[in-house]
């Protein structure tokens, strides 16, 4: 029996149907206030077709998130809500395995920066404020839904990969100038989330701070000789040193790549102590050195730089100043080493070389006089 028109054409829809329900983004938003949440849904719904749910509160939103049969894709939670606030909320939903990477975007009135703060260290991914610009939120959402796209690509790839020896060795690969994630932090971001983080500081002009990079000295060169579990570890151990050194401060700390850390210090107090001999050269060293046997290891810090720009394109400039600080710090040493090592000949005893000046101490005090940002073992 042949297949009518209709069959064929109902049974094509059918097909539609279904892959347009698998890969439907799904946003859970979750406010107590009911107008916001009808406002959202029919806005998102119309605008991009999204599959978004709603609830009105963090209790609820929780029970829809444990009850889900399919992932949320992303999250908008309000912060103040009665009970339960939007930040416990989402720092529940954190220890979710299937929640860790979810983008959630904080949707808030408050301009406070304690708020900021909190909502960035409990795992949000970015920051959207009442009252909404539905074009802002469309481009943010926008952005999240990309991130989540690009994340399945990066699964389905490895799911092609048979063996799990292989897939392993995949997924710890990475590029030396990659961002890493940095586990078991509270003031650190990734990549992204410090962007954000720093764009809603320039909203509010929330700025009296000051930019500090710190740089793993000739991290390429460890990259390429300890390879990539060996440098992942050491960059993890400089960043529990940088929270050790930096509990006192009012900071957030990010890993941007390259062997490079970008702190934003708050308040008045001033950054000197992180590079003083009690800080991170304290026990840095030794702990670097478990991964690869070279006594000249070296961090460098750059000059502070005040962040007195209210806009965040300015505050980006800053951001960058500060990593070129150390960057070019860097390069001088570089050169210097260099130098020095070209007029160095291997007649000259192994006694006579170890009565030698450090060549980074020396530079160090050509570059700054007895004003060092050089951290040494």
């Amino acid at each position: 029996m042949q297949a009518s028109v209709e069959d064929k054409e109902r049974f094509q829809q059918k097909l539609r149907d279904s892959a347009e329900k698998q890969t439907k983004f799904r946003i859970l938003v979750v406010d107590d206030e009911l107008s916001i949440l009808e406002l959202v849904k029919t806005a998102l719904e119309t605008l991009e077709n999204y599959d978004v749910e709603i609830a009105s509160s963090a209790a609820d939103g929780l029970e829809r998130i444990l009850d889900s049969e399919k992932p949320f894709d992303c999250f908008l939670l309000d912060i103040q809500m009665p009970e339960i606030d939007g930040i416990e909320l989402l720092s529940q939903m954190r220890v979710l395995p299937e929640y860790a990477e979810t983008p959630v975007l904080m949707l808030t009135a408050m301009s406070d920066r304690k708020y900021i703060d909190a909502a960035f260290r409990a795992g949000a991914s970015d920051y959207v404020n009442k009252p909404f610009d539905f074009f802002e939120l469309r481009s943010r959402i926008k952005s999240a839904h990309d991130l989540v796209e690009a994340r399945r690509e990066v699964e389905k790839n490895e799911h092609l990969v048979s063996d799990l020896k292989q897939k392993q060795a995949h997924i710890q690969q990475f590029n030396f100038d990659d961002p890493l994630s940095i586990n078991g932090a509270d003031c650190f971001l990734r990549y992204i989330e410090f962007d954000n983080y720093i764009s809603q500081l320039a909203r509010r002009k929330i700025f009296g701070s000051q930019a500090v990079s710190i740089m793993l000295h000739d991290a390429k060169l460890f990259y390429d000789l300890a390879g990539c579990t060996s440098f992942r570890n050491a960059i993890q151990d400089m960043a529990y040193c940088i929270q050790r050194a930096t509990s006192e401060f009012d900071c957030v700390v990010s890993y941007r790549g390259s062997g490079v850390f970008v702190l934003v210090i708050h308040g008045q107090k001033s950054p000197d102590s992180i590079i003083g001999p009690e800080s991170i050269s304290e026990f840095l060293g030794a702990r670097i050195r478990q991964h690869i046997d070279d006594e000249r290891i070296e961090i460098l810090v750059g000059k502070p730089v005040p962040m007195r720009v209210l806009s965040r394109t300015g505050a980006k400039d800053v951001l960058q100043k500060a990593v070129t600080a150390v960057q070019q710090l860097e390069t001088e040493l570089q050169k210097h080493d260099a130098e020095a090592e070209a007029s160095t000949t291997s007649l000259i005893h192994p006694v006579q070389a170890k009565g030698q000046k450090r060549i980074y101490e020396r530079v160090l005090h050509e570059l700054f006089g007895e004003e060092s940002y050089l951290i040494s073992r």
